[in-house]
């Protein structure tokens, strides 16, 4: 069927290999995919031809082997990609992860290339800060074969538990202690030896149109009638600090109009307010920079710290991480690109 197309979950279940493999295979441009929405989509047509190239590679390969009188790979698999799937799903194991713990769907999962002769150990990397991307690259140069996932705090968190990501940023709000993260780490990552760092501190607030028309200063404003906002997916950080704060001033979220839309980044958030959508939304400084027609109401700092779990698989990865951390041409590169404090970058605040 021409029109018929594949998500990289799909492919994965059909050619057997982990969605790792099936991200691998699109980078290096082996498998033809196009993205629809948040999703990665690669049509029947394409998946057939990568078939047929995989099985010539298979049929060229197996005659050399004969010729050359090489017995001990006289029998392959079914193809090589299912190969190179099992190299891969063993390496993942090897790092504490399971087949298909690449990251999901709505992840835009992107690799960034290790120097060239270092081990290439896979690792995954999820949040949605600029700064992870930074901490990628370095990662990258110490021989890491670095993935990057674009996820909200607690989706991030999950992942984490459930093996599917090797270093998450989290800035998650708890009203009741006043605190970022720890409460949400104890609570998700009960009994798992870990380490969580702070990698930047930034503050967060309210979107508002360019004057700020409407005086809004507080939590408390969002409560008048007829004021509009716009909202973040489940599980981000933002969304998560906007529910604890109307939570503790009394606010129903069924009363404030907007609350149900929701977007999925801090810039599309600043571009509804921009563009008049919205009266007010919740996000960070830096994205009021960089979309005019919008002014910044800074209400609290926010704390982006990284969680990585205390394996032995990871003891090079910890290293390396707190190494990068340490670098004080990190942290000056960490704040040219955010715009963020960054004196308490590699400053840890739990370890179990």
């Amino acid at each position: 069927m021409p029109d018929e197309s594949y998500t990289t979950e799909e492919i994965a279940r059909l050619l057997k290999i982990s969605k790792l493999t099936v991200y691998d295979l699109i980078k290096k441009g082996a498998l033809p995919a196009y993205r629809v929405g948040k999703q990665m989509r690669v049509d029947a047509s394409d998946l057939e031809a990568y078939k047929r190239r995989a099985k010539e590679r298979e049929a060229g390969g197996g005659a050399a082997s004969s010729r050359s009188g090489d017995k001990t790979i006289a029998k392959r698999g079914p193809t090589a990609a299912a190969n190179a799937g099992r190299d891969r799903s063993a390496a993942r194991r090897g790092a504490g992860l399971t087949a298909d713990s690449a990251a999901s769907e709505d992840s835009g999962l992107e690799a960034v290339r290790p120097t060239a002769g270092a081990p290439a150990r896979p690792v995954v990397l999820t949040g949605q800060d600029p700064g992870m991307d930074l901490l990628a690259a370095h990662l990258s140069r110490a021989g890491f074969r670095a993935l990057r996932s674009h996820k909200g705090s607690l989706d991030s968190l999950i992942d984490l538990y459930q093996g599917a990501s090797d270093v998450v940023s989290t800035h998650l709000w708890d009203g009741d202690t006043d605190t970022y993260n720890l409460p949400y780490i104890r609570k998700l990552l009960v009994g798992a030896p870990l380490l969580a760092v702070n990698l930047l501190v930034r503050p967060a607030g309210l979107y508002v149109a360019q004057g700020n028309p409407l005086g809004l200063t507080g939590w408390s404003d969002l409560g008048r009638p007829a004021l509009r906002i716009v909202n973040r997916e489940r599980g981000a950080g933002a969304r998560v600090l906007l529910d604890e704060q109307l939570r503790l001033h009394g606010l129903a979220a069924a009363g404030i109009a907007g609350y149900d839309r929701c977007v999925n980044s801090h810039m599309e958030v600043a571009a509804a307010v921009a563009s008049g959508e919205a009266d007010a939304g919740v996000g960070m400084a830096k994205a009021a920079e960089l979309v005019s027609g919008i002014d910044f109401v800074p209400l609290i700092q926010e704390r982006y710290d990284l969680v990585v779990l205390r394996t032995k698989a990871n003891e090079r990865l910890l290293e390396e991480l707190l190494g990068v951390l340490g670098q004080p041409a990190f942290r000056k590169e960490l704040g040219a690109i955010t715009g963020c404090d960054v004196s308490r970058t590699g400053t840890v605040w739990l370890e179990t």
